[in-house]
């Protein structure tokens, strides 16, 4: 919780009144269960091209949904208008809905058991983008555009910021009564290098994560801002064009097997895809097959299938701070928890909402219900999937140290992985041989590519706290029609052994 209040604007919605109409008018017509939300979303883009604005598009989007179950099936209709006349009108559509729809269905859907819940809850963040003049948002990008431009080895650069404020009232039949407001933002900064003489070109990013925060991430320079730490910009504007130059001129790698030091600003993205994707139940049970397939990890592997090394411990988590998938309740009315996943490398525990959890036969969803919008019904979400440090681990210098003969990969770029979230290969935006535990110049043109459990079987060293970052993205894609959430993933520095290492250009050639 945090002392910040909701705004005052979105207070000032009759909420009091959609929620009164809706859930009465649901009850008058036979409904079970009721819930209603009232979501607000705000969203802010800016686009700097070569130090000069190429885009700025600001959008509010807000409405209204009443979801019902009747007879044991679902029924869920939506409005742009937020009253209470339209409160009760979407449920009267809502529980029609389900009415028609209650003689096809197969399975009666049961709703695990939660506490009343009744609070606001508010993100961790310090400055509210929305109430920094457009101007200095603007002019911030632009500046740093033309900073990394006037280096000689820089031939063009972008600069891209999104911010998103999301509000939502909750209210269901049961009592549950919440309101919470997120903000989180995201910036990425991009220079391109371009050899005149032979027309080879490479990019580089930086590699600052997303963050439940607000403006004070993209300004703090490194220093503490509101109790936690920035991101120090300066230092790492000062060397990506270097670190591009020197990517331009290095070597191409040499395919084979290579033992990998990955930083967390890669090993994110890798949990998302084998870990995080892998684990939504909805996914391991089949029902989400049509968007990026099923699991591997299927439920008669519970307890036993072993998923990595015992060094290997990663948890389901929707309270850490600044995270993306952070709240105080799910869209379900559940309160945030964290929970076990991979337990000593053995898969422990999945993702749920609370029918999945009743089917499961548990007594309580872990809270992983969340919609995109007013528009969209909740569906099963990913929380913050991490990966925890060893707390006795090594710190990065010790970790390179270790290895006598390997690659230092640094920064997320392309991925691909099999529709059962097995077979996968990662690339990445900077890859350092480590010779005799130093680093000795860049390489380009990696590929990492393994099985899941061979992957993660392969872990030997994780690295301590002093390493650990949480990363993530605002836009994992899942669900017909499609939805979008935000999600982060901590992870520390891991050594991996014997890691087939492809070129990617060769590959890509073959």
């Amino acid at each position: 919780m945090t002392s910040r209040d909701v705004d005052a604007d979105f207070l000032a919605l009759p909420l009091q009144e959609c929620q009164d109409a809706a859930l009465t008018r649901a009850r008058e017509l036979g409904a079970e269960h009721a819930d209603v939300r009232v979501v607000r979303l705000q969203n802010s883009s800016i686009n700097v091209r070569d130090a000069r604005l190429d885009g700025n598009v600001t959008s509010v989007d807000s409405g209204l949904s009443v979801r019902v179950l009747v007879d044991g099936c679902w029924g869920f209709a939506a409005t742009g208008e937020i009253s209470a006349e339209a409160a009760a009108r979407t449920a009267l559509r809502a529980v029609t809905m389900a009415k028609v729809s209650a003689p096809l269905v197969t399975r009666r859907v049961v709703l695990a058991p939660e506490p009343v819940h009744v609070g606001t809850w508010v993100s961790a963040y310090d400055v509210d983008p929305f109430n920094v003049p457009e101007a200095e948002r603007i002019a911030l990008l632009s500046q740093r555009s033309a900073q990394l431009l006037a280096h000689d080895a820089v031939s063009h650069s972008d600069a891209r910021v999104l911010a998103v404020k999301e509000q939502t009232f909750f209210a269901d039949s049961a009592g549950t009564r919440t309101t919470q407001q997120r903000v989180r933002i995201e910036a990425e900064y991009t220079a391109v290098a371009i050899d005149a003489s032979t027309g080879a070109f490479e990019t580089m990013t930086t590699t600052a994560p997303p963050a439940g925060r607000g403006w004070e991430y993209l300004t703090g320079a490194g220093k503490t801002v509101g109790g936690a730490k920035a991101w120090d910009w300066d230092a790492e504007f000062e060397a990506l064009p270097d670190l591009l130059s020197e990517k331009l001129h290095a070597p191409s790698v040499d395919a084979g097997r290579y033992n990998l030091v990955i930083d967390p600003t890669n090993l994110w993205l890798t949990i998302h895809e084998s870990i995080g994707h892998a684990t939504e139940l909805d996914r391991a049970l089949g029902y989400e097959a049509n968007y990026a397939g099923t699991s591997f990890a299927t439920p008669d592997k519970l307890g036993s299938l072993r998923y990595g090394t015992p060094l290997m411990n990663v948890v389901g988590d929707r309270t850490v701070t600044h995270g993306l998938s952070t709240v105080g309740w799910d869209d379900e009315g559940v309160g945030a928890q964290e929970w076990d996943i991979v337990k000593d490398g053995v898969l422990v525990g999945y993702q749920l909402d609370r029918s999945m959890a009743a089917e499961f036969s548990l007594p309580r969803s872990n809270g992983c219900a969340y919609a995109d919008s007013a528009t969209h019904t909740a569906i099963q979400r990913m929380p913050n999937v991490s990966l925890k440090a060893d707390p006795q681990g090594p710190s990065l210098d010790d970790l390179i140290g270790s290895v006598d003969d390997g690659i230092y990969i640094v920064g997320d770029k392309s991925w691909s992985i099999d529709m059962q979230r097995f077979n996968f290969q990662f690339t990445g935006q900077q890859f350092h041989r480590i010779k005799g535990g130093k680093l000795v110049g860049q390489v380009k043109d990696v590929a990492y590519q393994a099985t899941t459990t061979d992957f993660w079987g392969s872990m030997k060293v994780v690295g301590g706290p002093s390493t650990y970052l949480l990363g993530g993205a605002f836009n994992c894609g899942k669900g017909q029609p499609g939805q979008v959430a935000p999600v982060s993933h901590g992870c520390p520095a891991a050594l991996f052994e014997n890691v087939n290492v492809l070129n990617s250009v060769k590959e890509a050639g073959r």
